[in-house]
C-alpha cells in the first residue's frame, strides 16, 4: 500500500504518531512537502518529495507523475483541503472539501452554521484589501475577539474591549502578517474544552475529550488540559450537532467549543487529530492504535463498532512555557518514568541554548509534560511535582 502524506514543517504528530502507525500497517509513505531539508533530516528513510502542497494543482500533478497511491493523507490544518481535493481527484476516500474549507475559514464556518440554523456568531470579516479601520464601524458587541481567519493554535487570537482596542488589535495582527483575512467576532463566555472524533463516513466514535487551562486576557494561550472521558449527554448532542451541519464526520476531528448554562458553542473546529502532544496521550490513555485507525479510514477500511477503548484513564497535558523574550539556559531533558502508578513523558520543545523572542502564543512553549493513569487526583498530583522539582531558565 502507498500512502502521500502532505506536510509542512515536521511535527510530533507525524514523527511519533502516524509514521510508526504506517510502519506497523506495512504502508509505504511518501512525503510531499515545501520544506523537504526538513524532513529528511528527521526521518531520513522515508520517501520524501519536494512540492507546493499550498496548491492542489501542484499535488495532483506531484501525485499523476509519482504514480497511483491507495490513499492521500494530512494531519496538517492548513492543508487539509488540498488533501480532500486531491483525494477526490483520484478517486480515494477523503473528506468533503467543501467540509475541510468551512472547518479552516473562521469566517466560512460561522455563515454556514448560521445559514443551517445551528448556532449564530456575530462576527465579522476583514479582508485582505481592507485596512482595519473599517472595523471600528463593525457591529459588534464588547468584548469581542479579533483571529486571523484561517489561523491556527491561538496565534495571534486576542480580546478587544472596544472598537479603538479592537482596530489597534487588527494592525498589531497585520503587522505581523502582511495582508491576512480576519475575522472579528462577539466574545462566547464559558469554560473551554474539546471534542476528539473519529469516523469513516458512517460511523462516528466520541473518545472523549479535554477541559483546557488558558492564559489570562489579552492572548489565549492554551497552558494545560486535563483528559475528559465522557463530557455531559446534552454537550456532546449539541457539538455533533454543529459538526453536523459543517459536514464534518470522516477521519480525525479535534472541535473547540465552550459551554455557558448548558449551552455548547464552537470556538474552531480543526478537521485533523488534537496536537500539541495531547494525541499521542489520548493515544495512550485510551490504550488504542488511534493513529492507526485514523489512517484505515483514509485507506477505505471500516472502524470496528468498538474500539476497545480503555474506560478508567486519568490524563493531564501541561506545558513549561516562556515568560520573556531571551535564550533557554537551563532546562529538563527528555524523560520517562512513573511515579505512583502516574506514568509521565516530558519531551523539551526548545533547546537549551536558542532565542527566541517573547510570542504570546503555543510556541512559547518550553516542554510538554504528558501524565497518564487511573486516578485524576494522583496524575494532578504526579505533574504538579514535576513542575515544582524542575526548572526552566530564560537569560535576557
Amino acid at each position: 500500500m502507498r500512502m502521500h502524506l502532505l506536510a509542512l514543517n515536521p511535527t510530533d504528530s507525524v514523527t511519533d504518531g502516524f509514521l510508526p502507525a504506517a510502519a506497523h500497517l506495512g504502508i509505504d509513505v511518501t512525503v510531499l512537502t515545501d520544506q523537504p531539508a526538513a524532513h529528511r533530516e528527521k526521518y531520513p528513510q522515508i520517501e520524501i518529495l519536494e512540492c507546493d502542497v499550498h496548491d492542489v494543482r501542484a499535488v495532483i500533478s506531484r501525485i499523476a507523475a509519482h504514480g497511483p497511491a491507495d490513499a492521500v493523507f494530512t494531519n496538517s490544518d492548513h492543508l487539509q483541503t488540498q488533501a480532500a481535493l486531491a483525494a477526490e481527484y483520484f478517486g480515494l476516500p477523503g473528506k468533503d472539501w467543501r467540509a475541510t474549507l468551512r472547518a479552516k475559514n473562521k469566517a466560512e464556518m460561522r455563515r454556514h452554521l448560521a445559514a443551517a440554523g445551528a448556532d449564530t456568531v456575530r462576527s465579522v470579516q476583514l479582508a485582505p484589501d481592507e485596512e482595519p479601520d473599517a472595523l471600528a464601524a463593525a457591529d459588534l458587541p464588547f468584548p469581542c475577539v479579533v483571529k486571523p481567519r484561517e489561523g491556527v493554535a491561538s496565534e495571534d487570537v486576542v480580546l478587544a474591549d472596544g472598537p479603538a482596542e479592537l482596530v489597534e488589535r487588527a494592525k498589531e495582527i497585520r503587522s505581523r502578517r502582511p495582508g491576512a483575512a480576519l475575522v472579528a467576532e462577539e466574545y462566547l463566555a464559558g469554560e473551554l474544552y474539546t471534542l476528539e472524533t473519529l469516523g469513516d463516513g458512517r460511523t462516528r466514535h466520541v473518545l472523549g475529550g479535554f477541559h483546557s487551562a488558558l492564559s489570562a486576557p489579552p492572548a489565549f494561550i492554551e497552558e494545560r488540559h486535563e483528559f475528559v472521558a465522557a463530557h455531559p449527554e446534552p454537550v456532546v448532542a449539541q457539538v455533533l450537532a454543529q459538526l453536523d451541519a459543517l459536514g464534518v464526520g470522516f477521519g480525525a476531528c479535534h472541535t473547540e467549543f465552550v459551554v455557558h448554562e448548558g449551552r455548547a458553542r464552537l470556538i474552531e473546529v480543526n478537521y485533523r487529530a488534537i496536537g500539541d502532544q495531547c494525541d499521542l496521550m489520548l493515544a495512550e490513555a485510551l490504550d488504542i492504535p488511534l493513529f492507526a485507525h485514523i489512517l484505515r479510514t483514509h485507506l477505505g477500511e471500516p472502524l470496528p463498532a468498538d474500539l476497545g477503548a480503555r474506560t478508567d484513564a486519568a490524563a493531564r497535558v501541561e506545558y513549561a512555557l516562556a515568560d520573556r523574550a531571551g535564550t533557554l539556559t537551563a532546562a529538563p531533558g527528555p524523560l520517562d518514568r512513573t511515579v505512583d502508578g502516574v506514568h509521565l513523558t516530558y519531551r523539551p520543545l526548545r533547546a537549551v541554548g536558542a532565542e527566541h523572542p517573547h510570542y504570546r502564543t503555543n510556541r512559547d512553549y518550553l516542554g510538554v509534560l504528558r501524565a497518564t493513569g487511573s486516578d485524576q487526583q494522583a496524575v494532578d498530583r504526579a505533574a504538579e511535582a514535576f513542575f515544582a522539582a524542575e526548572r526552566w531558565e530564560i537569560t535576557p
